[in-house]
């Protein structure tokens, strides 16, 4: 008889069964095969005037899969349930069991944080049961979800243009509704700086005698230029020896962090790399998974990875750059359930295995092997000097930084800031009097907080104990698509529907949709896992606070009007309206229901050129999935069609049509580059 596993991903199950013998089957879940249903009170699939009790049904699209996996089942002397180790996988692993009647002896749970042959094997040798504290724990988050998510996003579709509200969602929308609020509230204040120029050197004006000095106008500044001279008095030179660690290994949010910052990677990107990089990658003939797994909070590494990584440094690098693993304090509110994210084995470098990746699969990987490797190198060493000098009891201040041992930076110097400032020896100079080439004043204003980015959101979300690793991605990918959010330069700004969902939701919800009540459910959910905590007293409780609010709020708040356009409907004679809907806004009926009419969109057709192969105009497209290509205006008739945009010339040589390619013009047809 077969063992099988199930795990989540085809890719996953491909790399697995390339380690494991012709006794195992690995099949593919594809995800999730169940979901809460839509029926019952409110379409919850969850029975809130009870005992809370979920019902399950299968995903649309699974039934075929489910069958197919129930005969597999049925053939096999024992099933192994490999999802990802975390609370999601785990209910994963659960729903299998209960969707597959999976027997409680027929079945063992098996988890790991890599994907490598010697650590599958492992945790083959190491089964275990499902742990249901954790099921029960991912269960009360999604009952949760479903029950904010629904309530709330019925209530902002039928009072507000909004389309959606969520129960962490929501609350990152406020920070960045906050901060924007905060910004334009913000009075700026005028300060001025004094600078003392040297031939190579800077030193900026810190104290009057002996005490911090602020110059808040013109007049003060020039006030003390007038008591200065060129003539400064060497105080003190100061030269220390500094140290600079390096930092730990990634775990999701410093990686997304950091990918969005020095790779330009938004979130989701880099999590779908990431997880590519997790599930294994072709070397050669050979499926290995490169990197330890994605969704973690915590940064601490494996004693085999240290030891392994300490004699490559060694061999590679010398004795003098090994150093110790570093490793944050852990903090409330993390679950630290595996290791931080690394490269499975540091003697894969990212050069060795450019190859089998595309670009950006290396770049991640690139950054994630360097990261950890920095990790455990020995710190970088600086040479400090801090010059201190005295103009009439007016004390003036430089630093120098020199780097005298890279250190750690011998392999992460790119993904760092590290600029030398050299200062001229001042010992040398006589009488301890220095002549400055000119002194100068600036205007400066003090300024807002900025407005967040994505990597600093995420930072900020996680500080404040909102959420997990892995809904960081989807929570700012689900703003961006509700167009509650729109990032410009790298960074949010709030739509006005993002801050009138907002404001609704603050008159309405103040006690649920906000930091504290956040953090604390995150809180609640670990101790549930922890079995500290009964899942459904915390859920009793939750709603009997929130079902009355949100009745409240469907009597009492205020239905927006919907804005006119100056139409008159076609069929009924009322006024036509703005109206938003799934896919965005729309024109129709004020009288709806009882008037149905929508106004249909008029196509905007943009002409690029005259078409080459008939009498028609060459316009421009879009496929079913939104991409632009170019074709004639009469299709089918014609059949041109072409992705690059044609400029509408000639080709000299073949005399097909000139188009637009990566900054250049070519032939479509032949090699002629204009």
């Amino acid at each position: 008889m077969n063992k099988l596993m199930i795990v989540e991903s085809p890719h996953k199950s491909k790399t697995i069964g390339a380690f494991l013998g012709s006794d195992f089957k690995v099949v593919s879940s594809k995800g999730h095969i169940m979901d809460l249903a839509t029926s019952g009170k409110f379409g919850l699939g969850v029975d809130v005037d009870g005992d809370f009790k979920a019902t399950y049904i299968p995903i649309k699209g699974k039934k075929k899969l489910i069958s197919d996996l129930k005969k597999d089942v049925k053939s096999a002397s024992i099933v192994y349930l490999a999802t990802d180790p975390d609370r999601e996988g785990e209910a994963i692993s659960w729903h299998l069991k209960e969707a597959l009647n999976i027997k409680e002896d027929d079945y063992v749970r098996v988890t790991f944080n890599e994907i490598t042959k010697n650590v599958v094997l492992n945790a083959i040798d190491n089964p275990r049961k499902i742990d249901d504290e954790l099921v029960k724990s991912q269960e009360t988050r999604r009952i949760l979800d479903r029950i904010i998510g629904f309530r709330l996003s019925k209530l902002m579709q039928s009072k507000t243009g909004g389309k959606s509200a969520g129960r962490v969602q929501s609350v990152a929308l406020k920070l960045i509704v906050d901060r924007e609020r905060e910004i334009l509230a913000f009075v700026p204040e005028e300060y001025w700086t004094i600078t003392a120029i040297f031939n190579d050197f800077e030193a900026d004006l810190e104290k009057y005698q002996d005490k911090k000095i602020k110059i808040k106008s013109e007049e003060e500044a020039n006030d003390i230029l007038n008591k200065l001279n060129n003539a400064f008095k060497i105080v003190s030179v100061e030269e220390k020896e500094s140290k600079r660690s390096s930092k730990p290994v990634f775990k999701t949010t410093t990686m997304q962090q950091l990918a969005s910052s020095k790779l330009n990677f938004p979130p989701a990107k880099t999590m779908r790399i990431a997880q590519k990089l997790y599930e294994g990658v072709s070397l050669g003939g050979e499926s290995v998974g490169l990197i330890t797994y994605m969704r973690t909070d915590s940064d601490r590494v494996s004693p085999e990875f240290v030891s392994e990584t300490k004699k490559y440094i060694e061999t590679n690098f010398g004795k003098e750059y090994v150093g110790s693993i570093k490793v944050s304090k852990k903090k409330e509110n993390v679950q630290d359930a595996h290791e931080g994210i690394r490269p499975t084995s540091i003697n894969r470098t990212p050069e060795s295995v450019k190859k089998y990746l595309d670009g950006d699969e290396y770049k991640l990987y690139n950054l994630i092997y360097k990261r950890a490797l920095a990790s455990i190198m020995a710190s970088s060493r600086l040479n400090n000097t801090i010059v201190l000098l005295d103009n009439n009891d007016y004390l003036f201040k430089a630093t120098g930084s020199v780097l005298t041992f890279d250190g750690y930076l011998k392999v992460y110097a790119e993904f760092e800031d590290q600029k030398d400032t050299i200062l001229p020896d001042l010992k040398k100079y006589q009488s301890n009097v220095i002549v400055s080439n000119e002194i100068k004043k600036d205007q400066h204003f003090t300024k807002p907080e900025p407005r967040y980015t994505e990597s600093s959101l995420i930072k900020e979300m996680e500080s404040l104990g909102i959420g997990r690793p892995s809904t960081y991605a989807p929570i700012i990918t689900t703003l961006k698509e509700r167009e509650y959010v729109k990032l410009e330069d790298k960074k949010f700004f709030p739509t006005e529907i993002g801050i009138e969902t907002t404001d609704k939701l603050q008159e309405f919800f103040k006690d649920i949709i906000n930091v504290k009540y956040t953090a604390n459910m995150e809180n609640e959910l670990d101790l549930i896992a922890e079995d500290k905590l009964n899942h459904i007293k915390v859920l009793k409780e939750f709603y009997n606070d929130f079902e009355p609010l949100v009745e409240t709020a469907f009597s009492k708040m205020e239905k927006k009007e919907a804005k006119e356009t100056g139409e008159i409907c076609p069929e009924c004679g009322n006024p036509l309206v703005i109206r938003r809907g799934k896919y965005g806004e729309f024109t129709a009926c004020s009288n709806y229901p009882e008037c149905k009419y929508i106004k249909k969109k008029e196509k905007v057709i943009v002409k690029v050129c005259k078409c080459p192969k008939c009498e028609g105009d060459i316009i421009e497209r879009k496929t079913k999935r939104g991409k632009i290509f170019y074709g004639c205006s009469n299709y089918p008739k014609c059949d041109f069609a072409s992705w690059d945009k044609p400029t509408g010339e000639i080709c000299p040589e073949c005399n097909s049509l000139l188009v637009e390619k990566k900054d250049k013009v070519v032939c479509m047809n032949c090699d002629y580059q204009k």
